[in-house]
């Protein structure tokens, strides 16, 4: 007679239970009884093991090699005795044979103070050629977001001190915002001018992920941030493009952790800057496709909504601080319906759009005032003159570019004299929404300017007014409140001032 089959107790597999939170992920003991396993198979970063004693469970990080130097992370348990994973670093030297150690728990960053000023890669290892960590916690890179009682529900607005961005797109303190642009337009340059205002005007700290960042950006992001004199208040944590999917996947997760320390622990504000977040997308699905998943519309990871949610719903604002995040998104052919982009606009409150025209035309930073948008922007939380001043703004400009078309075939005399006046008022606050920053002082000359949101209403409020019109619009170019303007130009005699309409013809020949 047969003997009974087991039961379903007896043939569930045992699971490890995982490390206190806040240890090192450190090889176990003597005193424990290591979890060996042997790889059956390797399809490129797709690595199975057998275990005979006790099943990791998922999100396991696992060690095989010589000095254990290959890092590999449970993602499925396919039966009560194999694991598949994906490998964090390069299979090189990996066959079937091959002793793996479980090292019971999941992959770790460092927490703490002796973190800020430092560049790390996925693993928490510092690659700035600096010293050794000291006094670090490490904790697991798998996190909860915050719990719905702990969260803020406030709606604030999170100043920059740059004009265009807290007058048109504010952001929000706790929120997510897309910035969308390619090189040269000064991107980057905007990302630095952030991390300087907030470091220099606020008790926070500013944390970069480089989801598949170059060698170069990387290290002239290092050295424009040096340079600044913004790297003693800040992280940075990178995940090159020729490391495997695997660790392009996870230091985003990586960043959060450093992120959260920084919120919850030392209750500070962060400012977390991401580049490039289609990159973790990207990266997410390639290991779908290396796990062998069905891929769903137009090739992305049936699970990319919730691997995406995962990332983004940790990035929030609660009693004791908030993470503001700045994401750079690259839209795929410039399709804004790509899959990609959809699931990130769901997550963003304010889009800030860079335009090429615009930083031809010598206009910094070359933010499209038209196409950017916040969720902020309502009469509720920025207030009803706020709101009406960017509306009218808005307007103004908008009504500018659709008479560009006009002048350029037929010229401003053409014109009609309420349409003059318009043009005239639109190139001013071009002009004036443009900004000195900080961190281009060595480059420009010119001393860089913070600028509160109260005075930046004023101003342009004030050259909706027409307040200005006696003055050149070269006065209003890369200047800080609009009291800087009255420093800045002659203005003409009144037998010989130009009409508004004469100024804005000549403005418009002219560059800036």
């Amino acid at each position: 007679m047969t003997s009974p089959l087991p039961t379903v107790a007896s043939r569930r597999p045992r699971r490890t239970p995982l490390p206190a939170e806040g240890s090192p992920a450190v090889p176990r003991t003597s005193t424990q009884s290591e979890n060996i396993g042997v790889v059956t198979a390797v399809r490129g970063s797709v690595v199975d093991v057998l275990f005979d004693a006790h099943l990791p469970a998922i999100e396991t990080v696992l060690r095989a090699g010589a000095d254990e130097r290959i890092v590999i992370e449970v993602l499925t348990q396919r039966d009560e005795r194999h694991v598949r994973g994906i490998a964090l670093t390069t299979t090189e030297g990996l066959a079937r044979g091959t002793r793996v150690r479980d090292t019971g728990g999941p992959l770790r960053a460092p927490v703490g103070q002796s973190i800020v000023s430092r560049m790390f890669d996925v693993f928490g290892n510092t690659i700035d050629l600096g010293e050794p960590l000291r006094d670090v916690a490490w904790r697991s890179v798998h996190r909860a977001p915050p719990a719905l009682v702990k969260r803020s529900t406030q709606s604030e607005v999170f100043e920059t001190g740059i004009k265009v961005i807290d007058v048109l797109t504010p952001l929000e303190r706790g929120g997510k915002a897309g910035l969308f642009g390619g090189a040269g337009v000064g991107k980057t340059v905007l990302l630095t001018e952030m991390i300087h205002n907030m470091i220099d005007h606020q008790d926070g700290v500013s944390i970069f992920c480089g989801i598949g960042e170059r060698c170069r950006e990387g290290a002239e992001l290092y050295d424009a941030m040096r340079d600044a004199g913004v790297l003693p208040k800040m992280v940075m944590i990178f995940a090159q493009m020729n490391e495997p999917a695997g660790a392009r996947f996870r230091v985003g997760n990586a960043a959060l952790t450093m992120a959260e320390y920084f919120r919850d622990d030392e209750h500070r504000d962060v400012l977390l800057l991401v580049d490039n977040i289609f990159r973790f997308i990207q990266a997410g699905m390639e290991v779908s496709s290396l796990m062998g998943q069905m891929p769903s519309r137009l090739g992305y990871q049936p699970t990319m909504g919730t691997e995406l949610a995962g990332l983004e719903e940790r990035i929030a604002n609660t009693d004791s601080g908030a993470i503001t995040s700045i994401q750079a998104v690259y839209v795929p052919a410039d399709d804004f319906t790509d899959p990609a982009a959809v699931h990130t606009f769901s997550h963003l409150s304010a889009s800030i759009v860079l335009s090429r025209q615009r930083a031809s035309e010598g206009l910094y930073p070359s933010i499209d005032p038209l196409q950017s948008s916040s969720r902020m922007a309502t009469p509720g939380i920025v207030g009803d003159r706020h709101y009406g001043l960017a509306q009218e703004i808005r307007s103004t400009l908008a009504q500018y570019a659709k008479l560009k078309d006009i002048i350029a075939m037929l010229g401003l005399e053409q014109l009609s004299p309420p349409d003059r006046t318009v043009v005239a008022r639109a190139r001013r606050l071009e002009r004036f929404l443009t900004q000195p920053f900080f961190t281009t002082e060595q480059f420009t000359g010119l001393k860089g300017r913070l600028v509160s949101l109260a005075d930046s209403l004023d101003g342009c409020e004030r050259i909706l007014r027409d307040e200005f019109n006696d003055r050149p619009e070269s006065a209003l170019y890369m200047i800080g409140p609009i009291s800087e303007a009255k420093g800045k130009g002659k203005p003409a005699t009144p037998a010989a001032a130009p009409k508004p309409q004469e100024s804005a013809h000549a403005a418009a020949v002219h560059a800036p």
